[in-house]
């Protein structure tokens, strides 16, 4: 008895879904059929000597436009380059403005004739001009709006949905396409999914991707000019606010086309069992990179040393921090290495950083004319500290050489530490072979011992 139940209930499902293909079929073939008649009666239209002469003048016009534009082209380009001093926004503007220059001399060309023909003969005879000069200003407005969209990608998008748009509704066949695009739909149990639900969703979701890409821009350029807060802290809002905007644009446009979102609890428990089994890194880099922002134990313009890896901090990112070397190279360090293994930061609390030197003299020199002479050649060199002066101290007595160790500091461990300890050494060389000061080296004495026979 059960299985006949779930058998007829099958059946009735797969004929109310069959019926359904249908409707939608026979509304697609009637749309389909309303929007030909319509193309037709149009193009039938075109063949009267009015409607006709109508279209020759319009292609006069965007000719004469073509005209002008190779004209006057050079002229404004060369204008244009003699504006050295104009802000950065006014040039921009001009640039867009000279690459629509065949779109604005049409436009005003075709106005003017739409005037002159509604005045010279009847309405009737120019409506088609009118309509193009419709068309065209509205096509021009919207590609000068979308300019103020920055993603190419979601510019091109933005534009090319609103110049379809705009196209439908001036010729009049919107609700025709309307209806054609809500017709192809399909059914998920209570759900339906069209065409039209997908257009209207993807609009909307850009429009609003790009309303939050300009909202963060600019909080973010606030955010990075106060210098109230520390670096650290300025990545953290950024990223928290870049997560925060962007979701909700999401779900924002996700429930403007009305998709019900409480479908997305099943997804988010799969989710967390993925994350339990293949995310594991990807979390834990994550949550140390909050870890490291809100201690502020790494901040970009921090130089650190891991492992054989030296460098300033450039960005930290939701994953990785990025390392610039002395040599240009840039490593990306996963989050995690820089919480769990040892990290040397030499500028987190200050800039200051000692360097220690290594070297030896012969016995015959005077011990404290060399430790003078150092501190005097270590002052000499442009980066080391004055007011931390340099010290050296005598470290031991070697086989061959009295052995000394001198420390400076320095407030600029991002120019390099090579560099400052290879001054360091040209200016101990320097001075020791000015004052006859020698630097022992291991020598070997070979003696050829005779054969005990001879």
């Amino acid at each position: 008895m059960a299985n006949h139940t779930s058998d007829t209930a099958q059946q009735g499902t797969a004929t109310a879904s069959n019926e359904d293909l249908t409707e939608a079929a026979a509304e697609i073939l009637s749309v389909s059929q309303s929007l030909f008649t319509q193309a037709e009666t149009f193009l039938e239209s075109l063949l009267r000597p009015w409607n006709a002469y109508q279209v020759g003048i319009a292609m006069g016009v965007l000719l004469l436009a073509h005209c002008l534009r190779l004209l006057f082209a050079p002229r404004i380009r060369a204008w244009m380059a003699s504006r050295k001093g104009w802000p950065g926004w006014r040039m921009r503007i001009l640039v867009v403005i000279h690459q629509r220059l065949r779109a604005i001399f049409f436009v005003i060309l075709i106005w003017g004739v739409t005037f002159v023909m509604r005045e010279v003969t009847w309405p009737s005879r120019s409506y088609i001009i009118g309509a193009i000069a419709t068309l065209a200003t509205a096509l021009l407005l919207v590609a000068f709006v979308t300019r103020l969209i920055r993603s190419e990608t979601l510019r091109n998008l933005v534009r090319y949905g609103a110049w379809t748009y705009v196209t439908l509704s001036i010729l009049g066949v919107l609700d025709e396409a309307v209806s054609l695009l809500d017709a192809a739909a399909l059914n998920i149990g209570d759900f339906r999914l069209s065409l039209l639900m997908l257009v209207q969703g993807t609009v909307i979701i850009a429009v609003l991707f790009a309303l939050a890409r300009m909202v963060t821009s600019t909080t973010s350029a606030r955010v990075q000019a106060n210098d109230e807060i520390s670096p650290s802290m300025r990545v953290l809002i950024i990223k928290a606010l870049q997560v925060i905007v962007y979701a909700s644009a999401f779900f924002l446009g996700v429930r403007a086309i009305g998709i019900d979102l409480t479908g997305l609890a099943v997804l988010s428990g799969a989710i967390g069992v993925g994350l339990g089994f293949g995310l594991q890194k990807v979390v834990s880099n994550l949550v140390s990179g909050v870890i490291i922002l809100l201690d502020k134990s790494i901040k970009p313009g921090d130089v650190i040393s891991l492992g054989d890896t030296f460098g300033w901090i450039q960005t930290l990112g939701a994953r990785y921090a990025s390392v610039v070397t002395r040599d240009g190279k840039e490593y990306l360090i996963p989050n995690e290495d820089l919480i769990t293994g040892q990290v040397v930061n030499w500028s987190h609390s200050n800039d200051f950083v000692r360097l220690d030197i290594r070297f030896g003299t012969a016995y015959g020199d005077d011990p404290h004319k060399v430790r003078a002479l150092a501190i005097e050649a270590a002052q000499s060199v442009d980066r080391v500290l004055s007011n931390r002066a340099p010290v050296c101290h005598i470290t031991g007595f070697g086989d061959s050489s009295v052995d000394y160790i001198l420390r400076f500091w320095i407030t600029d461990p991002t120019g390099g530490l090579t560099n400052i300890r290879g001054n360091v050494y040209l200016a101990l060389w320097d001075a020791f072979q000015d004052h006859g000061i020698s630097i022992p080296f291991p020598q070997r004495e070979v003696k050829m011992l005779q054969d005990a026979a001879d």
